[in-house]
């Protein structure tokens, strides 16, 4: 009967621990304020003076789909409790290694892209920065041939990026 009543109190103990954790939660190390509901990413323009015609729908799309799926948010069109707007601001090719003969051996893509973070919920938490990645990849290659899925894995980063720093606070 003693061994009932303490599994009894240890239940008891833990949903009244667990009931008092709702909505800042989640599995995904998101910190979200319990009354924030909804959040509208806006389109990003692209603004940079080399333009991957591909490029700004792919990111608005990609932060789109990572905030519905990682997060309780449901995504609006305008007027969220969280707000993301920005602009991709750079899309550059550069050398980063040269051989002996002063041709390129490696080569340098880079997306930069400007964000503004709104939470009407925690104003404390809104910020405007700029955030940027790059893949190296080698000068033999095609670029027309590997540019899809290097955009593709610098979006995915550039994405991470926005998620945690607007949402997860660790």
């Amino acid at each position: 009967m003693k061994k009932v009543a303490v599994l009894f109190s240890i239940y008891l103990l833990m949903g009244c621990i667990f009931s008092g954790c709702t909505g800042g939660y989640s599995f995904t190390g998101a910190s979200i304020p319990p009354d924030a509901k909804t959040i509208s990413i806006q389109n990003f323009p692209n603004y940079a003076s080399l333009v991957n015609p591909q490029l700004s729908q792919i990111l608005t799309d990609g932060m789109r789909n990572t905030f519905a799926s990682q997060t309780s948010l449901n995504v609006v069109n305008s007027d969220g409790d969280m707000d993301i707007s920005g602009e991709i601001t750079g899309y550059t090719m550069q050398p980063t290694a040269i051989t002996g003969n002063d041709q390129a051996a490696m080569n340098r893509l880079t997306i930069t892209i400007k964000v503004k973070f709104v939470n009407t919920k925690d104003p404390k938490s809104s910020f405007e920065q700029s955030f940027s990645r790059f893949k190296e990849f080698s000068a033999q290659l095609n670029f027309s041939s590997i540019e899809n899925s290097l955009v593709e894995e610098i979006v995915n980063e550039l994405i991470d990026d926005v998620f945690n720093k607007s949402v997860v606070n660790w």
